[in-house]
């Protein structure tokens, strides 16, 4: 018998300290899309959409389960690809008032080199937007 495969990654979830600065951000500073879903006991929770996936997020204390061994704000590490110039987002980051702690620089993407900007979200996750060279 063949061994199963993973075909791609539907959603991660991120432990923040506040829902509505979180989505400011996402929204605000990458291009993300605030996309409220209903579970089905009829609550509301809150994710954030980009082409073809989401990230749900967890109120930091009062996480939804099943849930990760530790959630933490803060403690994630994530790069986005975009096709947009970082040249763009560079000009996007200073008019928005969002601090570029590294970059452009060189890195080894999933799928070969990409270009790298390195920021912060506001719970300090690391962010990194990278475009494909």
């Amino acid at each position: 018998m063949e061994q199963p495969k993973l075909s791609h990654l539907d959603h991660l979830v991120l432990t923040v300290a506040n829902i509505d600065t979180t989505i400011r951000f996402y929204c605000d500073v990458l291009g993300m899309n605030h996309a409220p879903f209903q579970v089905a006991d009829g609550t509301t929770r809150h994710a954030l959409s980009y082409g073809s996936q989401k990230i749900n997020l967890h109120q930091a204390g009062a996480e939804f389960d099943p849930k990760a061994k530790s959630p933490t704000a803060g403690s994630a590490d994530l790069c986005f690809l975009s096709e947009t110039p970082l040249v763009h987002w560079q000009a996007h980051f200073l008019a928005t008032g969002t601090q570029v702690e590294e970059g452009p620089v060189q890195r080894s993407g999933a799928t070969g080199p990409i270009l790298s900007l390195y920021l912060r979200d506001p719970d300090g996750n690391l962010i990194e937007v990278s475009t494909a060279t």
